[in-house]
């Protein structure tokens, strides 16, 4: 089984990138680089010009992997998506019981994110606080339409329609499931944000976790029954 993870390869929608940056060892340490550049000096402050220093290349060759940074914010959180879906379908697919396999979504979903060693150049749990915090500027833009129809968002759709699916086989008469859905992997992310810099906003702790929420809320959503 770890041979299989490790040969697993999160596949991105071509159109956010000129170059792949899968294809080379250049393009690896711009994503690598990128992550932690990001997560530590924030998207508004990230450039390439930056980014090219860090990484000792030319502006230029970023460009020939990126066409702006918006484009390798997409990338990133297409990463991610994709990553969370592999895990969400070999953590679930050999359960059975539905309302088992709902709440091992739930934890896939919600719960604190922690390296995984079948991608060496990718800090998971960096890229993790970047969708909570800069994942919104992705879509929050007058183009968010037009990237939409061009595939932008479909990892992150399918992620959402695969919890949708898992919501209607616990209860096949719920009517929201796709709201629902939607709500438990955003929620997520905003109460992890809101426990980083709002902590007063939010039941969320180091004792509550938004794991524990979130099942709550689901489980009584649906009338279901949860073993936590």
């Amino acid at each position: 089984m770890e041979k299989l993870l490790q040969s697993v390869r999160i596949t991105i929608n071509d159109k956010l990138y000129v170059k792949d940056p899968e294809s080379s060892n250049l393009g690896k340490r711009i994503v690598e680089e990128s992550i932690l550049m990001i997560n530590d000096i924030g998207f508004e402050s990230f450039t390439f010009k930056k980014l090219g220093k860090k990484i000792g290349s030319n502006e230029s060759s970023i460009y020939r992997y990126f066409e702006n940074k918006h484009k390798l914010l997409l990338y990133l959180a297409s990463w991610y998506w994709g990553w969370l879906e592999y895990r969400l379908v070999f953590a679930t697919n050999n359960i059975p019981d539905p309302n088992a396999k709902l709440e091992k979504a739930i934890e896939i979903m919600t719960q604190a994110t922690e390296i995984d060693l079948a991608f060496t150049h990718i800090d998971e749990v960096l890229l993790n606080k970047i969708v909570i915090n800069e994942y919104s500027k992705s879509y929050l833009t007058k183009e968010v339409d037009m990237e939409n129809k061009e595939g932008y968002f479909v990892i992150y759709k399918r992620l959402v329609n695969r919890l949708s699916q898992m919501i209607k086989e616990v209860n096949t008469d719920y009517p929201y499931p796709a709201s629902l859905a939607s709500t438990l992997i955003e929620g997520a992310l905003h109460q992890y944000f809101l426990m980083d810099h709002f902590s007063s906003l939010t039941s969320c702790d180091v004792n509550v976790t938004p794991t524990e929420y979130f099942k709550h809320i689901a489980f009584n959503t649906l009338n279901i029954k949860n073993n936590g």
